[in-house]
């Protein structure tokens, strides 16, 4: 049977309740604020290394490096307001739209005008690429969502169902056939491309000012006033909950790479992380302005924030080795090679793998080796010489009295190590945890050197110590025994009080019961 050490006397310690999840927010850190023409309004990274941002502010498209966050290429060919300006899947081509009712196509590399669409009446606040790379989805302010070929620069889907200014709309990566629109009519529609129709219609308090679908495309995300609704599409557009952590407008929705995680941000100053799986807030951000837009980088690196005041902010997050192992291609290892024939020695495994754990062999204490090896008076010696703390030192004594070895432990000790000994029963006897073990070892220590401790006036100055506290320790008993008693009493008396109120209103009521039959 393994030997159990004595507890090493270490207190219990406050759990400090840090969600994992906040941690790895706050790993997105030194900001980089920088200021623009005009409202940051939207805000996208490039789905393609380096993850080029761009910002869409006053007139112009900024694009960002994804390495250095240098401003790379400036695009203003814009008669108005430029407004959502957005990335193709390859990242080759960006579109456009603006105040001047036209739809622009520029390309990537050499930020010239490949097409420009003209149809709207009024300004266009959304425009985004179709999955399919050939078609671009368009909202107006003049109530219509278009959808338009790129190569004939026709609309071949013209859907007039809003009653108000269509601001948001989004695409569904894994069908080119649906696209959502959320407009301030306070309706969220879902169109098909093929039926050219609306096929639902889901109504909100507010006006919708960004519309997400979300991975697996059977969820929709709505920001309509200071809530952000979750629709599911398989039911029709029921509610599925309604996330209400905001007390302002929210303007802005972005999901992470691996689709768990909800942004969004809002006119509070704030951007807040939600869990898509259970719907609750894991982590909020605080800005200086207003939030505009959000964005988050494919390999969920580097935060975007785009603010009223014209500033945008840039985080980045700290990638531990770990992450950079996993993300980096790996090596293939020709045949017969040393590497070849050692590797997966250093994998550490997965965390649902089932592991079969090594127990590690503790390094025991002094004491504790001295004990193993019934060498008990060495073993309070050693206890007591290297300042434990107290509940060790009564732990040990504690061990002593249960393995019967008390008497020959203290047996046999000089002046000095009576000392110690002593000292440290008259300083923690009036200790409640300790008393009842301490109270033992002196009563051991007078029944060993009862008839020598007068001999060493170190040890009788000692004795009249405890003997004092244990007198005070004995009157403050008899004090509390009487506290006791006198409350015993009062209690008891009001109990009596109590009765005798209740035996008289009995009768009180009895006798007015007979007095009315006698008058009846």
């Amino acid at each position: 049977m393994d030997y159990k050490p004595v507890g090493n006397g270490k207190t219990a310690r406050s759990v400090r309740r840090t969600m994992p999840e906040a941690g790895y927010w706050k790993r997105f850190q030194s900001p980089v604020l920088v200021k623009e023409y005009g409202m940051v309004t939207s805000l996208e990274f490039s789905p393609i290394k380096p993850y080029d941002l761009l910002v869409t502010a006053a007139m112009r498209l900024q694009v960002y490096n994804g390495r250095t966050s240098q401003l790379k290429k400036s695009i203003t060919r814009f008669n108005g307001q430029a407004r959502s300006g957005s990335f193709r899947s390859d990242g080759k081509l960006v579109v456009a739209g603006d105040d001047s009712n036209l739809i622009q196509i520029f390309d990537g590399t050499s930020r010239s005008v490949l097409r420009t669409l003209k149809g709207h009446m009024d300004p266009v606040h959304i425009t985004r690429f179709l999955p399919d790379k050939t078609h671009i989805l368009s909202g107006s302010d003049d109530k219509t969502v278009r959808v338009w070929d790129i190569p004939s620069q026709t609309a071949v889907n013209v859907f007039e169902d809003h009653k108000d200014y269509v601001r948001s709309g989004c695409v569904f990566a894994n069908n080119a056939n649906i696209v959502a629109t959320g407009s301030y009519d306070h309706t969220v529609r879902i169109w098909d491309i093929r039926a050219n129709e609306c096929v639902t219609t889901i109504k909100t308090d507010d006006p919708v000012e960004s519309v997400l679908g979300l991975s697996g495309g059977s969820v929709v995300a709505a920001a309509a006033g200071p809530n952000v609704h979750l629709f599911d599409l398989l039911m029709g557009g029921r509610t599925l909950t309604t996330l209400g952590n905001h007390e302002k407008t929210v303007t802005s929705l972005c999901m992470d790479n691996g689709g768990g995680r909800l942004i969004a941000g809002s006119l509070d100053h704030h951007v807040k992380i939600y869990n898509v799986q259970d719907f609750k807030l894991m982590y909020s951000m605080g800005y200086p302005a207003p939030v505009l837009s959000v964005a988050l980088s494919s390999d969920d690196t580097r935060l975007a924030v785009g603010m009223a005041s014209g500033v945008f902010s840039l985080r980045r997050r700290a990638v531990s080795v770990k992450e950079q192992a996993e993300a980096a291609p790996a090596r293939q290892l020709r045949a017969g090679t040393q590497a070849y024939f050692m590797r997966g020695a250093s994998h550490k495994g997965d965390d649902h793998d089932l592991r079969v754990e090594q127990r590690r062999k503790r390094s025991l204490a002094d004491y504790d080796q001295y004990l193993r090896k019934f060498e008990h008076s060495r073993a309070l010696d050693a206890v007591l010489a290297n300042n434990r703390t107290g509940l060790t030192v009564v732990l040990l004594l504690q061990e002593l009295v249960h393995r019967d070895a008390l008497v020959s432990a203290l047996a046999g000790r000089d002046e000095l190590a009576l000392d110690t000994i002593v000292r440290f029963v008259v300083k923690f006897i009036d200790q409640p945890r300790y008393t009842s073990v301490l109270v033992k070892v002196a009563e051991t220590l007078l029944d060993i050197y009862g008839d020598l401790l007068h001999q060493s006036g170190r040890i009788a100055e000692l004795l009249v110590r405890l003997r004092a506290k244990v007198r005070t320790e004995l009157r403050l008993h008899e004090d509390l025994s009487m506290l006791l008693g006198s409350m015993d009493m009062l209690m008891a008396a009001c109990k009596i009080n109590h009765a005798g109120a209740t035996v008289s209103a009995d009768t009180a009521t009895t006798s007015a019961s007979v007095t009315s039959s006698v008058k009846a």
